[in-house]
């Protein structure tokens, strides 16, 4: 971008390291790493490249997270510590949806960045996926699968937001290229803060187990208005109305009722019941994690 981000943290005084993927940028970024005596270091990296999936050298600007980590001289943390790291940047506009499920699916594996503890991020998205990742249920047109899996893994804080009409997006036609949104606003860029919860992980919920309970939330609010007991019994579940009284989840609730934390509870029972195994997810899930990796 045009290093709005990065001027802003420099004049806070903060050790700031850029990473830059447009090659045609770096010489005046070089200088001015050299000019501010080790406040700055700049990097060739494509932060939402971190960790490609194919086989072999990597080439510039992607890169292996472990590498940029030991560039910085980062190391990990247990991962109750503070953040060892607070990223700032702006969500790319194409794959938006897809850049936020690779890096939830990351922190709920304690994979790429998140292997080094519970990495901050402060994105600017859009609008539309502020409104997607912290919709409740009754909001039936927001109530996805992202906002349960963001809301159980994250604290998610609002910083700010900024009309469209502060970034010039359409540098071609010089105007600006907001992305459409039929149902929900999408006047403005928000910043928002993605602070990784220190008790997500559980005796119930591993990040071995990641990728089963991402997948049970995408299965469920697949059909949003399907009762959850009827999508538990095509499981072939035994005992679901016991299950269900634990919890305190009504027999008709439907799959759209139920809130982020209500979905934790549910898989966490099923992981610690005798009733349960993930012979049946696994398939879905392999298919599930090649999907969204694409």
């Amino acid at each position: 971008g045009p290093g709005i981000l990065t001027r802003t943290l420099l004049n806070t005084g903060v050790k700031v390291v850029a990473l830059e993927s447009n090659s045609a940028f770096l010489p005046n970024l070089q200088s001015l790493e050299n000019s501010l005596d080790g406040q700055l270091k700049v990097i060739y990296c494509d932060f939402f490249k971190l960790d490609p999936l194919a086989t072999g050298a990597v080439r510039p600007p992607a890169m292996h997270s472990d590498k940029l980590f030991e560039t910085i001289g980062v190391a990990a943390v247990p991962w109750r510590a503070d953040a060892p790291v607070k990223v700032f940047g702006i969500l790319p506009q194409k794959k938006e949806r897809t850049n936020l499920w690779k890096l939830l699916f990351a922190l709920y594996e304690c994979n790429s960045i998140y292997r080094y503890g519970r990495v901050e991020l402060n994105i600017f998205v859009s609008e539309r996926e502020y409104k997607v990742l912290t919709a409740k249920p009754g909001e039936p047109r927001a109530y996805q699968a992202l906002a349960v899996i963001a809301q159980v893994g994250c604290e998610i804080q609002l910083l700010h937001m900024e009309p469209w009409s502060s970034f010039l997006t359409n540098l071609k036609t010089g105007g600006l290229a907001v992305p459409k949104s039929a149902w929900l606003p999408n006047d403005h860029l928000c910043l928002i803060r993605l602070t990784p919860r220190q008790n997500l992980f559980t005796e119930g919920l591993k990040p071995t187990d990641a990728s089963a309970f991402i997948f049970m939330v995408k299965q469920c609010l697949a059909r949003p208005k399907s009762r959850l007991i009827d999508k538990l019994n095509s499981w072939s579940l035994d005992d679901v109305d016991e299950l269900l009284r634990e919890l305190e989840i009504p027999k008709n609730a439907l799959t759209r009722n139920l809130y982020p934390e209500d979905y934790k509870r549910l898989f966490e029972a099923l992981q610690n019941s005798s009733m349960f195994t993930e012979t049946w997810l696994h398939d879905e899930v392999l298919e599930c994690l090649k999907n969204i990796n694409l």
